[in-house]
């Protein structure tokens, strides 16, 4: 591993240590959690990565959407509502609701596979010694969980059902830097529910696992930014750009066309456009387009705060389960 990735890991690995030692420690003491000390220490990592990434977003990505902006934000409330989303999941909220509830049973799932037999995938298989090799084994988790995400965000476009919820996604009309975590709170439980179950099947170590999430999220906000940005013609074809993904929010055209195959939209990739260019998703179109979902110019009401949004999007799907 290069040095300054090694120092980086290091100097977060005692920042984090000094951290649950000070704090999260005696907490768990004082309220009776001394049997959840392993959990307190990988929510403390979650909670000072979720940190970084704020820092990260409030001074380069801030400076980004200051220098070229697409558009001028005149509806600051809705960006206000998006920095909500944005602090309960860079924060650990939501990560912590999901660990109280969901997890023992996607735990219990992936234990009673062992016992069936069902042997865990592993890097290992594909390359031998590539434990040994952390950058390696990084980069290999990192494509395998951005095509699982590829697969899902085609699914919450394809299917009907799955659509009404994600569509507060795409409901934003002025996209920022802030956008990326402006979901409805079950979308993020199913989507979540895949990923932390292929995590577990695939035995990826927990800090690794932060690491992807962290790495994925953090391009994620780029690639929301207000800003008028591309990697290039060529580096927009490896790496999603903040242009390349706007187009996948235009109004009418990245979310909701037909395709051939009947998958709407184009533009799928969370981190990198190959899964779109192998499947016939890419769009490379330059400029910039109006964002938001079509039926809103008919009037269809997604809510204005946190709590609105949440209801109306349980509505719909109500209405399509009907």
């Amino acid at each position: 591993m290069p040095i300054f990735l090694q120092s980086l890991g290091d100097f977060f690995g005692r920042l984090q240590q000094a951290f649950f030692e000070g704090l999260v420690q005696p907490l768990l003491f004082a309220f009776g959690g001394a049997n959840l000390l392993e959990d307190g220490y990988v929510a403390t990592g979650w909670l000072l990565m979720g940190l970084l990434q704020l820092v990260v977003m409030l001074t380069v990505f801030a400076a980004l959407e200051r220098w070229r902006p697409v558009e001028a934000i005149t509806d600051r409330a809705a960006v206000r509502v998006d920095i909500i989303y944005t602090l309960i999941h860079r924060l650990g909220v939501f990560r912590l609701a999901l660990f109280f509830t969901l997890e023992p049973l996607w735990t219990d799932l992936v234990g009673s596979l062992r016992l069936a037999g069902v042997p865990a995938f592993s890097v290992d298989q594909l390359w031998p010694g590539v434990t040994d090799l952390p950058l390696v084994s990084f980069v290999l988790y990192l494509l395998l969980f951005d095509l699982v995400d590829y697969v899902i965000h085609r699914g919450q476009h394809h299917f009907s059902w799955w659509w009404q919820l994600h569509a507060l996604h795409h409901s934003q009309r002025q996209m920022t830097m802030w956008s990326d975590n402006r979901n409805h709170l079950l979308d993020d439980v199913l989507r979540d529910a895949i990923l932390v179950t292929v995590a577990l099947l695939v035995g990826i170590a927990p800090s690794q696992y932060v690491a992807v999430v962290v790495l994925m999220q953090l391009l994620e906000s780029l690639s929301h930014a207000n800003v008028r940005l591309s990697f290039g013609r060529w580096g927009s074809r490896w790496l999603v750009s903040p242009q390349f993904h706007r187009h996948h929010h235009a109004m009418g055209t990245g979310a909701e066309s037909r395709a051939a195959v009947g998958l709407g939209g184009h533009n799928f990739a969370v981190l990198f456009p190959v899964w779109d260019r192998l499947l016939g998703t890419a769009r490379f179109d330059t400029g910039y387009e109006p964002t938001g979902v079509r039926d809103q110019l008919d009037g269809r009401d997604y809510g204005r705060g946190f709590w609105a949004q949440q209801w109306l999007g349980l509505k719909r799907l109500a209405g399509r389960a009907l």
